[in-house]
């Protein structure tokens, strides 16, 4: 037996209801009984005449990034974009869906959070002003088709065999990252080209380059043209940790500069929320938090000084001139990509290029040292 959808064999997996089997591991995205068909929708198709618009022109290094992924679409290989955090990954695919739309075919873009999504599609509606793009995820979903879509990784399962290209943003992220069901329902919405965006590529990536079946392009220089922002690391205990933030933040407040402070526990994030607040005008920022949107428009404001995140925040704000700590980096819920991210949110404006990242740990583990020289690894290419 094996399910058609997420391709599980594994016998616990299966139930009998009455001499009918079905399985069990991917259910939360409805029944599918074994030697059943998988439901296929009928969506929208049309050759278009769209041109992407961006405020400012691509760079040199993008421009041949772009060329080289073209390339490879048209040979029909699945392509990695292999880029440092910032480096404009959404602009550097923008003439492939442009090229695929305008042929008549049917492009999908999925990521990892939903915050991240609705970050895309407003993107993408400026670039696009003539496609009627819709985001599909949490508090979104009525509407699940149009010329474009934008959707997290679980509502792939609506699309089965839909896409002619899909981009697979934050593969390195949860909770697509080692999810053999999230994996297999995203090969099975695409009948055509995939293109996976990342900073941090994993081993099986590794892999599947090493043997030609997966093609690579490269670009670690942002457009301002300036180095990533390489972590510091300061070795000291818990407590003083606290104190070393607590003066750091003082320092913020004084010069006007947000910061984001990362912490590896929504209790630890609720914690130092309630005692910092009394100093700063500052809050907790984690998967509990409701009308994150408006919290993360409100810090671009100035309403606070600082949020105190946990990794939902790791990836998707641009926030300029910003300045990044971690709380205990060496816990291990920071792992090579989620600090490479946390990193990559600083520096990413055009005007504020520069910016201070540091990781507060007691001891400076493998995947603090992973991203440190991941980092530098970039800024040397």
């Amino acid at each position: 037996m094996q399910c058609i959808r997420c391709l599980n064999e594994e016998k616990k997996y299966f139930y009998n209801d009455q001499g009918v089997y079905y399985c069990r591991k991917c259910i939360m995205f409805g029944r599918i009984d074994v030697g059943s068909s998988m439901p296929q929708m009928q969506y929208q198709t049309k050759k278009h005449r769209c041109h992407y618009q961006l405020a400012y022109e691509l760079t040199k290094y993008q421009k041949e990034v772009v060329k080289k992924l073209n390339v490879y679409l048209k040979q029909k290989q699945d392509v990695l974009v292999y880029a440092a955090t910032g480096a404009g990954k959404t602009e550097i695919v923008m003439e492939s869906i442009q090229n695929y739309l305008n042929a008549g075919k049917k492009v999908g873009m999925a990521i990892s959070r939903r915050q991240v999504v609705l970050e895309i599609w407003e993107r993408m509606q400026k670039a696009f002003p003539s496609l009627h793009i819709i985001p599909v995820c949490e508090g979104h979903t009525k509407v699940i088709d149009g010329d474009l879509i934008i959707c997290t990784m679980h509502q792939l399962h609506r699309y089965y065999q839909t896409f002619d290209l899909l981009i697979m943003d934050e593969v390195d992220a949860f909770p697509y990252k080692g999810n053999e069901v999230l994996e297999a329902i995203a090969h099975h919405s695409s009948k055509g080209e995939i293109i996976y965006l990342t900073a941090t590529p994993d081993i099986k990536m590794l892999a599947a380059i090493e043997s030609k079946e997966l093609a690579v392009v490269e670009l670690f220089t942002r457009p301002h043209g300036h180095p990533l922002c390489v972590p510091k690391v300061r070795k000291l205990p818990f407590f003083l940790q606290g104190i070393f933030l607590f003066v750091f933040l003082r320092r913020h407040q004084k010069i006007k500069k947000k910061v984001l402070v990362f912490v590896p526990t929504i209790r630890l994030s609720e914690i130092l929320a309630r005692i910092l607040s009394c100093f700063f005008k500052c809050r907790s920022f984690t998967s509990k938090t409701k009308q994150k949107d408006e919290i993360v428009a409100q810090l671009k404001a100035d309403k606070y000084d600082f949020l105190i995140a946990t990794t939902v925040l790791e990836r998707g704000i641009t926030i300029p001139n910003v300045d990044i700590v971690v709380v205990s980096s060496d816990h291990p819920v920071f792992d090579e990509a989620s600090l490479v991210q946390i990193a990559g949110r600083a520096g990413r404006s055009m005007q504020y290029y520069e910016g201070e990242v540091l990781f507060l740990c007691k001891h400076q583990n493998a995947e603090i040292k992973k991203c440190v020289q991941a980092i530098q690894n970039m800024n040397a290419h």
